[in-house]
């Protein structure tokens, strides 16, 4: 979709309306005071060896690690840097070591445990560990040493595999880039190590198109912060960076859920497949949208062949969407687990990246650092593990509750003056009883019911209509349009 912006004049709506999203969702900010007593203290005496990991970390100064994330970001979990070898390329990406700062059992522990995931919001982010912890002392910027769980991933020519290894080290980040810097220096060809990552990226991307994982393109809808209370909605599209680097973290969750599954023990990411009754359905409705979907065409490769910037792709887009449901997590120790795969990725995949961010990170990587050492994992790591698919499942749900009301807030304060305006919109998906649509400018996603003397038939996915704001109203964070008569 365009990626056009709406700027608005501040509305003292936001910041109260911000809050009581919050507060209904029961996200709270402050934390218990032991809790932030013990950060604080694991913050200045420095990182520590968990209970039951073999002491010692290897000196990888040396390596001219990098962060990418977005602009501003301080919470950084992972460094990177691709190097060319003899047959092929050596990644090592070092990761936020956290267990090095939580005592297992501890108030922060606990605390943790309570809120799963760091939640973001236009107007700040509740974190899952204290600033003292997530802002400075455990992540990954450079201004001095850190401590890290460092993979080394020797690859082939074509990106697989060839040796994988895990170690803590002490770390020092050269550069905390943001998306736009990092691909600057790429399209610049000023810094090798950038193309490298390029390089990398791209056979990692045709790795995953030869697997058959899914990608959905899909336009992401928004909120931008411009300071001084002014907020805007906007589809925002990613950069080439992104997925690059993307694929370094997914090539590490991938080896890490063999490790575990090979050790018998540890974390899954899973997701189911679609069904052939569901894939049978999309290829109809494929076919309803005129988008040709010869036999033999993979469902992977015809996804990814869409371009969300066709109104009747970006309809079949969103119905695949909907498809790429029930996604978890299953813990295991002995049996190898049944249904593990995750099917978007389309093979095993494990969470242990995000360790500032993502609670269950924490155990997994612990689970893995023993598996790596030859060892059994510490009973702290294992005894959490059962307890951690319904604790995250907790958290996302958390996490999504709190997304989409945000949204419904800034479109209700941002179209609260434009009650009467007609817009023009594409269906994405549509029922017997309502139709999703995405307004291009400004960048909204709305329901309107099927009903007012509408005809079955009106409102095909994929097509064009045009839509009156009837209503928008920030107290209830709701908006309403009407299809206009054709």
């Amino acid at each position: 979709m365009p990626a056009r912006r709406l700027a608005t004049p501040p509305r003292e709506e936001f910041a109260a309306g911000f809050a009581r999203i919050r507060g209904a969702l029961g996200i709270e900010d402050a934390y218990p005071e032991a809790a932030l007593a013990e950060a604080t203290i694991a913050a200045a005496q420095g990182p520590t060896d968990p209970p039951g990991r073999s002491p010692g970390r290897t000196d990888r100064r040396d390596l001219a690690l990098v962060t990418i994330d977005p602009e501003g970001s301080t919470d950084l979990d992972q460094a990177v840097l691709c190097e060319r070898r003899a047959s092929g390329y050596r990644v090592s990406y070092a990761i936020a070591d956290v267990a090095a700062f939580v005592t297992p059992g501890g108030a922060l522990d606990d605390e943790t445990r309570r809120r799963g995931v760091t939640l973001y919001a236009p107007d700040g982010r509740v974190p899952l560990h204290p600033p003292a912890l997530s802002e400075h002392a455990a992540s990954l910027l450079p201004d001095g040493d850190r401590p890290a769980l460092l993979w080394t991933l020797d690859l082939d020519a074509a990106g697989a595999v060839e040796r994988a290894h895990l170690e803590p080290a002490t770390v020092r980040s050269r550069a905390k880039l943001s998306y736009a810097e990092a691909q600057r220096r790429i399209d610049a060809g000023t810094d090798p190590a950038m193309a490298l990552l390029r390089q990398v990226g791209e056979l990692r991307l045709a790795a995953e198109r030869d697997r058959g994982a899914v990608s959905l393109e899909l336009p992401e809808q928004e909120v931008e912060d411009l300071g001084g209370g002014h907020f805007r909605l906007a589809y925002r599209a990613a950069l080439p960076v992104e997925h690059w680097n993307a694929q370094i973290s997914l090539l590490t969750g991938m080896t890490a859920a063999r490790m575990m599954l090979d050790a018998g023990v540890g974390l899954l990411r899973t997701l189911p497949p679609p069904d052939d009754a569901t894939i049978v359905a999309l290829r109809r409705a494929a076919g309803a949208l005129g988008i040709p979907w010869p036999e033999g065409v993979r469902y992977a490769d015809r996804i990814r062949s869409l371009d969300p910037e066709l109104p009747t792709h970006a309809a079949l887009l969103h119905q695949a969407a909907r498809l790429l449901r029930g996604a978890g997590y299953v813990a295991f120790a002995g049996d190898r687990p049944p249904a593990a795969r995750h099917a978007a990725i389309a093979a095993h995949y494990a969470h242990v990246t995000a360790p500032l961010r993502r609670l269950a990170d924490r155990f997994a990587n612990e689970v893995l650092v023993a598996v790596a050492a030859g060892a059994t994992p510490p009973s702290w790591a294992l005894d959490a593990l059962p307890a951690l698919p319904d604790l995250m499942a907790d958290a996302r749900r958390r996490e999504g509750a709190l997304d989409r009301a945000v949204v419904d807030l800034v479109e209700a304060v941002l179209l609260r003056d434009r009650v009467g305006e007609v817009f023009d919109a594409t269906v994405v998906t549509r029922d017997d009883r309502r139709a999703r649509v995405l307004l291009a400018d400004p960048a909204v996603v709305a329901d309107i019911a099927v009903d007012g003397g509408l005809a079955p038939g009106a409102l095909p996915a994929g097509t064009t209509v045009r839509l009156r704001l009837v209503a928008a109203d920030p107290a209830s964070a709701t908006i309403r349009f009407e299809a206009e008569a054709p």
